[in-house]
């Protein structure tokens, strides 16, 4: 059997399914409403049960969105602050280094692959590109769900720039998974280790050779640490992310009720006759005698 290696622990693949199923239902409810008379939008938006459906579902998976950045927050924090793992995550010159080397590599000018580490430069563009479409998706849907609020502090001109942004920041999210995703991940090799956990040494050595070197000098994929100094750091941990995940909740849930002063549907008018002649009633006479 070949050797394997550990990569994502359990909650990195919750919080992936998580942003899996989120993104799309976000992206499909989300782009039929940018462009609504299509003819998949028309047929979309019915089968979800009509545009009020539709927008209520998208901001379902807009609140799940806000409570995947809180959890991602505490994961995160766990991480770099009780286990002290080093922020593989944040790019670094080599980065640089490494996407010169693709761009030579690509074009034909060298034959030797840039050798990267534990993350590559294409993971961490993706992964920092998330951060950055959150954050402005986030900023731009509170605009446009609170645009009273939005307008007490900034021009009227903000919200349908609101709503640019948003949509289109929508698009190219959508297709930078279609085809950077798609590609790097499932098209080029299929990467299973966001699904298994686990990575092989031959993926290993074509795709992290300088993290595979390391393991191979006797130094363990993930560093440990002292079970008594992890347990001595999460009692402090614990009750500081307990603090800033309930703000952030209270926040989210501000943000979700804010204001109701989206414009919804309005019913289908009654269909009333404007004109109709008034009823014309026969009035019979009591019969009268006659006089000879």
């Amino acid at each position: 059997m070949a050797e394997r290696y550990p990569r994502f622990p359990l909650m990195d693949r919750i919080e992936h399914w998580i942003q899996v199923v989120d993104f799309t239902v976000l992206a499909v409810t989300g782009l039929v409403q940018k462009w609504p008379d299509v003819g998949i939008s028309v047929t979309i938006i019915r089968w979800l049960g009509g545009i009020e459906t539709t927008r209520i579902i998208h901001h379902w998976a807009a609140a799940v969105l806000v409570f995947a950045v809180i959890l991602h927050l505490g994961t995160a924090g766990y991480r770099f602050f009780v286990l002290r793992r080093a922020p593989l995550i944040v790019p670094t010159k080599a980065d640089l280094k490494a996407a010169w080397g693709w761009i030579r590599f690509n074009l034909g000018l060298t034959d030797e692959r840039p050798k990267e580490d534990h993350f590559t430069f294409a993971e961490k563009i993706e992964y920092w590109a998330i951060v950055w479409g959150t954050a402005v998706m986030v900023v731009t849907g509170f605009m446009m769900w609170n645009p009273i609020a939005t307008t007490e502090w900034f021009p009227g001109e903000f919200i349908p720039a609101a709503k640019a942004a948003h949509g289109w920041e929508a698009v190219l999210a959508v297709l930078a998974i279609i085809i950077w995703h798609s590609y790097h991940v499932h098209i080029r090799h299929f990467n299973k280790s966001i699904f298994t956990g686990y990575i092989s040494e031959e993926e290993l050595a074509e795709e992290h050779p300088l993290e595979l070197d390391r393991i191979k000098a006797g130094l363990p994929p993930v560093p440990s640490a002292d079970p008594e100094v992890v347990r001595r750091r999460l009692r402090v941990f614990l009750p500081v992310y307990a603090i800033v995940a309930i703000g952030l909740t209270v926040s989210a849930y501000l943000f979700l009720t804010f204001e109701k002063t989206a414009i919804t549907t309005v019913p289908p008018a009654e269909q009333v006759p404007i004109y109709q002649p008034a009823p014309t009633t026969t009035t019979t006479l009591p019969p009268t005698t006659t006089t000879p």
